[in-house]
C-alpha cells in the first residue's frame, strides 16, 4: 500500500514519545510566552504592525514573482540597504525566510570540489544547506576552533568555507567568531555565519554578534539572518561583500526560484529596524533578562545552561520528561520551548526559553516559580 510504511514511522514516533503536534494559537493568550522567537517584543509593537500595513497598502499582498521577474520592490531594496547599513556590511539580500537564505549562502559559496567544515551543533537550515551543496562536508566539534584548523590542515583542494551558527539555538551559546575567523584567513578560507539569535540581542545596539566580533564589513565573512525573530517579522537575508550578494542573485536557487518576501514582512522589518536604532537599549535589556533567569533558575537548583545571548535552556530528564514539563508549565499558564531528540544532536532534551526585552520582573518572578513548581 502507498505510504504504508509511514505507519511504521508513527509507531515509532510515539514509542519513543517523540510526536510532534501542531497547536494553533488564538490571536489574544492568556499564557505568558517564554517559547516564542520575539526577543525584543517587536511582534506586535504597533510600529511594527504598523508599518506592515502600510506596506501592505501600498505594494499588495504579495509580491507577485520571484525577485529576479517581479517580485523585487523599492521596498525590499530599501530594506537591503538598511540591513546593510545597520550591521556594518557592504550589501545585503532578503529572502523569503532565513531557512531559504542559510540553503542559497551555503549551496552557492561552496561549489563542487570545495571543502564545508560545519559545526556539529549548527541550525537544520545549515546542515540542510551542506547536504544539498556540491561540496565536500567535514563536520567538526562544537564550538573548536582548532577542530575547524585540522580540517582546513588536510584540504588540499579547491576553494574552503567554514560554516557556524553565531548563537546556538538549542543551549543559547555563542560561537568563538574571531577565533574562526583568523583560523579561516589562516588557510584562505571563507566564514560564513549565522546570526539568527544575534541580530537584536548581541554587538552594539542590537547590531549582532559579527558586529561585536569586529567582523562586520569583512570582505571573507558572509552573514545570513532572520527578520522572523528579533525584527518581530518573518523572512531572511545574505549580508556580506558586493561580489557575494551578486553571485548569490545569479546562482541561488532559493533566490532565483523564489516568490520574493511579501511586502508587509518588509514593512514590518523595516519599521523594527528603525524602532531598534531609536531604542538600542532593547538590546541590552534581552541579555539582563537571560541574565537573570538563568541566575533564578539555577538558585532554584535547576540545571540551566549560562546564556550568552537570549536563549536560556534547562536540562530535563527525558524526552517524556520535557514534554510532560512543558505541558505541566502550559496548564500553569507558562509557554515554554521543548527540544528533544532529533531536534538536539547530544540527546539531552531541554525546555527553551525565550529572555524577551519586554519582560517585567514579576512576569521572570512568575516563569521561575512555574518551572520550579512543576519539575519532573
Amino acid at each position: 500500500m502507498a505510504f504504508g510504511w509511514i505507519d511504521e514511522q508513527a509507531r515509532l514516533r510515539r514509542s519513543a514519545g517523540l510526536v510532534r503536534t501542531l497547536r494553533p494559537r488564538p490571536a489574544e493568550s492568556p499564557l505568558l510566552d517564554l517559547a516564542s522567537n520575539d526577543y525584543l517584543g517587536l511582534a506586535r509593537h504597533p510600529e511594527v504592525t504598523g508599518g506592515a500595513a502600510r506596506a501592505a497598502r501600498i505594494w499588495g499582498g504579495g509580491a507577485t514573482g520571484s525577485r529576479l521577474v517581479t517580485g523585487t520592490t523599492e521596498l525590499h531594496a530599501e530594506l537591503e540597504r538598511e540591513l546593510a547599513d545597520f550591521c556594518g556590511f557592504e550589501a545585503a539580500l532578503v529572502f523569503s525566510s532565513g531557512y531559504a537564505a542559510n540553503l542559497a549562502a551555503v549551496t552557492a559559496l561552496a561549489p563542487h570540489g570545495s571543502l564545508i567544515v560545519s559545526d556539529a551543533g549548527n541550525h537544520a537550515s545549515l546542515i540542510d544547506g551542506c547536504r544539498l551543496a556540491r561540496a565536500t562536508t567535514q563536520v567538526v566539534a562544537h564550538a573548536d576552533p582548532d577542530a575547524v584548523r585540522k580540517a582546513l590542515d588536510t584540504w588540499d583542494g579547491g576553494p574552503a568555507v567554514a560554516v557556524s551558527d553565531t548563537v546556538f539555538s538549542v543551549d543559547g551559546d555563542a560561537a568563538p567568531l574571531a577565533a574562526l575567523a583568523e583560523v579561516c584567513r589562516e588557510h584562505g578560507a571563507g566564514l560564513v555565519v549565522d546570526d539568527a539569535h544575534g541580530l537584536g540581542v548581541l554587538g552594539s545596539g542590537g547590531r549582532g554578534a559579527p558586529h561585536a566580533a569586529g567582523l562586520a564589513g569583512a570582505d571573507d565573512v558572509v552573514v545570513t539572518l532572520t527578520l522572523s525573530k528579533s525584527l518581530g517579522s518573518q523572512g531572511g537575508a545574505v549580508l556580506g561583500p558586493a561580489r557575494v550578494i551578486d553571485h548569490l542573485v545569479n546562482a541561488a536557487r532559493t533566490f532565483i526560484f523564489d516568490t520574493g518576501l511579501a511586502p508587509a514582512a518588509a514593512g514590518a522589518a523595516l519599521a523594527a529596524l528603525t524602532l531598534l536604532r531609536r531604542e538600542p537599549e532593547r538590546a541590552a535589556r534581552a541579555r539582563e533578562v537571560a541574565g537573570e533567569l538563568h541566575a533564578r533558575l539555577t538558585a532554584a537548583g535547576l540545571e540551566a545552561v549560562r546564556p550568552d545571548a537570549a536563549v536560556v535552556s534547562v536540562r530535563a530528564p527525558s524526552p517524556e520528561g520535557a514534554l510532560r514539563w512543558a505541558a505541566d508549565c502550559r496548564s500553569a499558564g507558562l509557554a515554554v520551548g521543548c527540544f528533544r531528540p532529533p531536534s538536539v544532536p547530544d540527546g539531552i532534551s531541554r525546555l527553551r526559553l525565550t529572555a524577551r526585552a519586554d519582560l517585567t520582573q514579576g512576569q521572570i518572578e512568575r516563569a521561575v516559580r512555574v518551572i520550579g513548581e512543576t519539575r519532573p
